[in-house]
């Protein structure tokens, strides 16, 4: 593939320097014109991630009223929420502590999990129609088993994962501190832990709604939460790859699209796997070990996570152990040099 960064106007080939190739072979707003579309352009990308905030917000405060999530009224149900999503916060952390470029600030840090909150509305408006929808029309809903692989695999998957992606890329990826490919490791994580979070919220809302009483309330929401945090880290795990590769992006921009197509890929693969297997995974292990199947489960989480948390880190590590290497020869005194993406 040809680097289009790279081109040049056969004009530009000569020496050109004491020419004004305005509109010739270049542009730079000079006219009101060349002013007002810059202008306009601006408007359209900042009115289009605007939009798309709004939009999730509604769809957020539509999932709160009709789901009856309580979590804000309710503060049995936020502690338990903030505890379903204590092992995916810790994974957040060590992504972010195994970063050996300088730290992200707080604020992106922040507002990309905001973001992965208010863009799983997406994911579960997408994922409801298409299991409403597709798979009754296609008669995949009559085979359970392969049904719900084909829903996982080309629904489920690549929509998460591409949602908290979208986190990352409204706000973060175009700040000058997203300064390093493993940045996109690290707010991909946070992605991942806010979509983690409210989906944590959602399900533990659900499964104690119909339990009024509060010793069974307890119990209900206590089960849930546990189940939900040994989920949590998969999101984590997931989006940390995608990002990852959208850093690897900003810094190949002859290959961006490819890039970014192969960490969905591999995000929503590894995602589509672990929605399709674990039941019955979980349900083997369960029956070969005649232990509780919420023991089974969290047996299949911690090698499911750990296999691919550790091809996580070994990637990150293999960055960080290069990073080091090429600044080994600095002095406290001097900067790196810097890209044209730092501040």
């Amino acid at each position: 593939m040809m680097d289009m960064s790279r081109w040049r106007d056969p004009i530009e080939s000569r020496e050109t320097s004491q020419l004004d190739l305005y509109e010739v072979t270049t542009w730079e707003p000079r006219s009101w014109l060349d002013r007002l579309s810059v202008a306009i352009h601006s408007f359209l990308g900042s009115a289009t991630r605007a939009f798309l905030i709004l939009l999730a917000v509604l769809i957020l405060v539509v999932e709160i009223v009709i789901g009856g999530v309580g979590v804000l009224t309710n503060p049995l149900l936020g502690l338990f929420t903030i505890l379903s999503a204590v092992p995916a916060l810790g994974l957040a952390l060590y992504v972010w502590y195994v970063d050996a470029t300088p730290p992200e600030p707080l604020k992106l840090l922040v507002m990309t999990f905001v973001l992965g909150v208010l863009f799983a509305g997406f994911a579960a408006v997408v994922n409801s129609a298409a299991q409403e929808g597709a798979l009754a029309a296609t008669g995949l809903n009559a085979l359970p088993f392969a049904g719900m692989a084909l829903f996982f695999y080309l629904v489920v998957g690549p929509v998460e994962e591409t949602v908290k992606l979208l986190a990352v890329r409204l706000y973060a990826y175009r700040h000058d501190r997203f300064g390093a490919v493993i940045d996109g490791a690290v707010y991909g994580a946070m992605a991942g832990l806010g979509f983690a979070t409210i989906e944590n919220a959602i399900y533990i809302a659900r499964s104690v709604a119909q339990t009024p009483e509060t010793m069974n309330f307890i119990l209900q929401g206590g089960a849930t939460a546990t189940v939900r945090a040994l989920a949590g880290p998969g999101h984590v795990i997931y989006s940390s790859f995608a990002g990852y590769y959208l850093g690897l992006a900003r810094f190949n921009r002859e290959s961006a699209g490819p890039i970014i197509v192969k960490g969905l890929l591999i995000a929503a693969l590894i995602h589509g796997t672990y929605n399709t297997i674990v039941s019955p995974a979980s349900t083997f292990i369960s029956q070969a070990l005649s232990i509780p199947g919420l023991l089974a489960f969290l047996i299949f989480v911690l090698l499911y996570d750990g296999l691919f948390g550790a091809l996580l880190f070994r990637k990150l590590q293999r960055y960080t152990r290069t990073y080091k290497r090429v600044h080994a020869g600095l002095d406290d005194d001097h900067e790196p040099e810097r890209t044209e993406f730092d501040p």
